[in-house]
């Protein structure tokens, strides 16, 4: 029995990067083999186990073959004779289709650390059509290394071409895209997953939303680039990297997408009208609840933090209620800094200033310290307590707008 480390820690060794995991291929073993040496089986798919003291995950060599549409469509094979070069041929990219043993040589028997050299994403077989999930991974993989120079192989590129009009992505499940759209949207360059998404066609299958904001215009007085989908690739490169921001950036906008032709380049009510759109990305990706909520509050009330200086303090009031933000104070954060993103995710205004987050923030603070207790002092209760303690905040807000505005 041969033990091998595989995959990404290998990669991330070669690239001079931080390993955060290992995984470990076992050649020549078996099920009774590796619980006789106290390992946990934790697979459901295939034979998988957990190593007694370091809780590292060891799998049993296999293969593979093709049963069925999907990430799940697959008949596994695992048996002490599967070789550790058949192991590595099921795997997607060259990159992460080596192996080290434990005396430390490298096996790369498909040319990976050749395509590390030239920042390379290449599949590593035909078999890479098999499995349409692998396209959002080769996208996440663009993302994450697309400031080392990484770029997708033509050949591979062509062959994601051919899987989405073969209509395999069409066979994902929602939980499986979630998850990879979530981690894509966290790398360095979550742009570049949009982008390529787009350039093999699978974009306009999974978020076709988000497809038809490319080639629409809007005023160049307040976007210099233009073309809104280009404003959204700026916007997510200017989100910083938390997912709920990054993910409310990406649909933002999405009610630019269906504005009537005849309009055009204007967008008037257009939060409005995304509010649907965002809400069906979120069911059909079954999207957690929390990042829905903040979705749709970005997309609803962008612009509302856009001109908060302009607004009347009973509008900010009606603002922060709709954002639940006296009592989701993180969730009132990300809808700052998303709307900041949005800002200056614009050509030529990316460093530019956005005193409105200090500013909200600051009415959001004065609301909050608001105290209901003297109301009840006083005698209020009930709907009217209710009332009084909206005017007192209002008050608190209107004193914040006067000392900005002085």
């Amino acid at each position: 029995m041969n033990i091998y480390l595989v995959g990404g820690a290998v990669r991330d060794t070669l690239l001079n990067r931080p390993v955060h995991e290992r995984d470990w291929v076992v050649v020549g073993g078996d099920e009774a083999a590796m619980k006789a040496l106290g390992y946990t089986p934790v697979g459901k798919d295939f034979p998988v186990f957990l190593h007694p003291e370091t809780g590292e995950e060891y799998a049993l060599a296999r293969t593979e073959r093709k049963s069925g549409h999907g990430y799940g469509g697959f008949t596994v094979h695992a048996a002490p004779e599967v070789t550790l070069e058949q192991d590595l041929q099921r795997r997607d990219l060259t990159i992460n289709a080596m192996a080290q043993s434990e005396s430390g040589e490298l096996i790369d028997p498909y040319g990976g650390r050749r395509d590390l050299e030239a920042r390379r994403l290449r599949h590593v077989s035909p078999a890479f059509a098999e499995d349409p999930l692998r396209i959002l991974r080769v996208a996440r993989f663009a993302a994450r290394y697309h400031h080392l120079s990484f770029t997708v192989a033509d050949d591979t590129m062509a062959l994601m071409r051919a899987m989405v009009a073969a209509g395999e992505v069409e066979h994902l499940v929602a939980e499986r895209v979630w998850k990879e759209i979530s981690r894509a949207l966290t790398e360095p360059d979550p742009d570049i997953f949009i982008q390529v998404l787009r350039e093999c066609g699978a974009l306009g299958i999974l978020l076709p939303e988000v497809e038809r904001l490319f080639g629409v215009p809007q005023p160049p007085t307040h976007h210099p680039e233009i073309d809104t989908g280009k404003h959204l690739l700026l916007a997510l490169k200017a989100a910083p990297p938390q997912l709920p921001v990054r993910f409310a950036v990406l649909l933002h906008d999405l009610g630019k997408g269906i504005t009537p032709q005849e309009v055009l380049p204007s967008h008037r009510g257009h939060e409005k009208a995304g509010l649907p759109l965002v809400k069906e990305v979120c069911r059909r990706l079954r999207v957690p609840r929390e990042l829905t909520a903040l979705a749709t509050g970005v997309c609803e009330y962008h612009l509302h933090c856009h001109r908060a200086f302009e607004l009347r303090p009973q509008t900010l009031m009606k603002m922060l209620r709709a954002l639940d933000a006296l009592r989701r104070p993180q969730r009132f954060e990300d809808f700052l800094l998303a709307c900041e993103a949005d800002a200056r995710g614009r050509e030529g205004l990316a460093d530019r200033e956005y005193p409105q987050v200090d500013y909200l923030r600051a009415v959001r603070a004065a609301a909050a310290a608001v105290s209901a207790q003297p109301l009840i002092e006083q005698g209020f209760e009930g709907a009217a307590l209710g009332k009084a303690l909206d005017r007192a905040r209002i008050e608190a807000i209107a004193r914040v707008k006067e000392a900005y505005h002085a």
